[in-house]
């Protein structure tokens, strides 16, 4: 038995894969980042509860949760999904589908305001 099957093991699934290479992979997120990225999405949570209960104005509030929304987005897809790490034309694949989407719904939501139908 050579020294990288020792290393590896007899996994099938790590069968053809180095040590280095399965090193490499797992040093992307260690365990100081995942709690790190815990606690702000804590806290960007607490935050939105918190102000649920303020007196801001209703419109604002609601633009407020959206742009939260999008932060708590980027932590989970970035650190949890691992995309922070991924090459470049992957991200573009991607946010372009994720951008149009919004953009659609913001133009929905646009032109019901200018019919006359809120969303709210």
């Amino acid at each position: 038995m050579s020294e990288d099957e020792d290393i590896v093991g007899q996994d099938i699934h790590h069968e053809h894969v180095s040590h280095e290479a399965i090193e490499k992979a797992h040093s992307g997120l260690n365990t100081k980042v995942i709690w790190r990225v815990f606690w702000i999405l804590l806290a960007v949570t607490i935050f939105e509860v918190l102000i649920s209960f303020s007196g801001i104005p209703h419109t604002i509030l609601i633009w407020t949760w959206v742009f939260l929304t999008l932060v708590k987005a980027y932590f989970i897809v970035g650190f949890f999904m691992h995309l922070r790490f991924e090459k470049i034309p992957m991200i573009y694949s991607l946010m372009l589908p994720f951008f149009l989407i919004v953009y659609l719904i913001f133009i929905a939501l646009y032109e019901g305001v200018a019919l006359g139908h809120t969303p709210y």
